[in-house]
Parts: structure tokens; C-alpha cells; sequence
């Protein structure tokens, strides 16, 4: 594949795997065809494909397509929805043994619909780090839960506790709950206390949108770990964390806000690596 140009000055991003400036990619049900072409072109900005809601449970193709992401050496995840489905069901084992046989290798915990107990939420992290790289999701589908920015905090500072190897940050593919206002605006007190409180290297904030992207990278820098990308953002949101459009083209590599409180930056394993 021909490299891209070289001759602008433009912010240092670290190469794979990457532990910071991670892209994750929401798939909403690509065929095989379509993810290979996706991957093909870019794959290098790609850390994390995750297979939405439950559309892993009814796409025949899934194992094919697990195994095109692998080969482009991209971590595969189930969404969470589908993990609280089979909770409620008591169906845990089963969904992992099937995860596992069509090459999942990371997973998402959730509890957005809000019919599990805190402690079952964390008990599945636990649980489940034991055979996937877990990703721990704070937030609801609807509504605004947990009802406090310093809540929010706890339940991730607790899911990192338990196994989990990230948090992230619900936004949903619409950018209008947890967040987010309805009109798609960043809470930003609630970003301000997940960073107060939790490591920026293990924060995925979920932005679906250009201007929830940009407004996390004006603040946070090039390298804020952004989730819920549509395939066909990938590349518009790497110009964005490069300063290749106007809306970060005046901070492509910002200092820290005094205002944003956040932890010092430590070394940190890939999201991609198993703990």
C-alpha cells in the first residue's frame, strides 16, 4: 500500500499498538467485503472494532469477519448490550464459550439498560478479564445515570479494580445521552471529574460526532482516546487529531487546560494487550 506524505509538520502519533490516542471503531454490520476494504485503507488508524449491540448474534458472517480484522491487526469486541442480554438470562457462560470459539478477543461490560446490580456489573469484569481484554462502560441508554460526574468516577475507578483494562465514557452512536446534553453539547464537568479521578490513557470517550471529536481534542490533545467511530470517520477524525481541518487546525498539539483537572500521565500497557 503507498505511504502517505511526509513533509508537513504535524503532532507525533504513537504507532501500533497504542496505549493513548486510541481509535474505536463502532461496526454497525459491515459485510465481509466491506471490512476488508475498510481495513485495507485504515486499518493503522484502527485499534478496536467493535461489533455493535447484538448484531454479532445474527450475522452468520461474524467469524470471517473477526478473522479479516485480526489479519489487519485489529482487536475484535463484542458490545455490551448483548453481554447484559445473556446476563439477565443467565447465559454468561455460553455467551463467552461462543465468543471465544469465533476469535472475540476483547469484550464489553455494560450495564446501560440498567437491570444489573453494580456488584454484577463488576463481578462480570472479574469474571471475564480471564479470557478477553474487557472493556468497562459507564452509562446509561437513557437518562442520566449515574446521577453525579463524581459517581460516574467511582463506578469506572471500581470496574478498573475488577479487571477492567479501559473505561469508557457512554455517549451512544446518537451523542445525545450520558456525555452528552440532548443537543449533543460535552458535559464537561463530567469529563472533568472522570480525568480528576481516572488515568487519560484508560478513559475511551465515546464521539460519535465531529464537533463532540474536535471539542475532545481541542481540550484533551491528539491523543484522547475517542470510541464509537463510524468506519467512514476514521480518516476524518485522524486529520482532525493532526490539525488537517479548521476545527483543530489552531491547537493540533494543545496544552493541558488548567481548568481540566487530570492525573499524572504513567505508563500504560495497549489497550489491544491482555493484562
Amino acid at each position: 500500500m503507498p505511504e502517505c506524505p511526509t513533509f508537513l509538520r504535524l503532532p507525533d502519533r504513537p504507532a501500533k499498538p497504542r496505549s493513548r490516542g486510541i481509535t474505536h471503531v463502532l461496526d454497525s454490520g459491515l459485510t465481509p467485503e466491506a471490512t476488508r476494504a475498510f481495513l485495507g485503507q485504515a486499518a493503522s488508524l484502527v485499534d478496536i472494532v467493535k461489533v455493535g449491540w447484538g448484531i454479532g448474534y445474527v450475522d452468520p458472517t461474524l467469524e470471517e469477519r473477526a478473522r479479516i480484522c485480526v489479519d489487519h491487526d485489529c482487536p475484535v469486541s463484542l458490545g455490551g448490550t448483548l453481554l447484559e442480554v445473556a446476563a439477565l438470562q443467565d447465559q454468561v457462560g455460553e455467551l463467552r464459550d461462543w465468543a471465544l470459539k469465533v476469535g472475540m478477543t476483547h469484550i464489553e461490560v455494560s450495564n446501560g439498560l440498567r437491570a444489573l446490580p453494580a456488584s454484577r456489573k463488576h463481578a462480570l469484569v472479574r469474571e471475564l478479564a480471564a479470557d478477553f481484554v474487557v472493556l468497562a462502560e459507564t452509562g446509561a441508554k437513557e437518562g442520566n445515570y449515574p446521577p453525579t460526574p463524581g459517581e460516574w468516577a467511582e463506578e469506572m475507578a471500581r470496574d478498573l479494580d475488577a479487571g477492567a483494562s479501559c473505561v469508557i465514557a457512554e455517549g451512544r452512536e446518537s451523542g445525545t445521552v450520558g456525555l452528552y446534553h440532548a443537543d449533543q453539547g460535552i458535559r464537561e464537568d463530567l469529563v472533568s471529574a472522570i480525568l480528576d479521578r481516572i488515568p487519560p490513557d484508560k478513559v475511551i470517550f465515546e464521539a460519535p460526532g465531529k464537533s463532540q471529536q474536535a471539542w475532545l481534542i481541542r481540550h484533551l490533545g491528539a491523543d484522547v482516546n475517542i470510541g464509537n467511530v463510524a468506519p467512514a470517520s476514521v480518516l476524518a477524525l485522524e486529520t482532525l487529531r493532526l490539525g488537517l481541518r479548521a476545527d483543530t487546525a489552531a491547537a493540533a498539539a494543545p496544552a493541558e487546560r488548567a481548568d481540566m483537572p487530570r492525573p499524572d500521565r504513567h505508563r500504560a500497557s495497549p489497550i489491544g494487550a491482555r493484562p
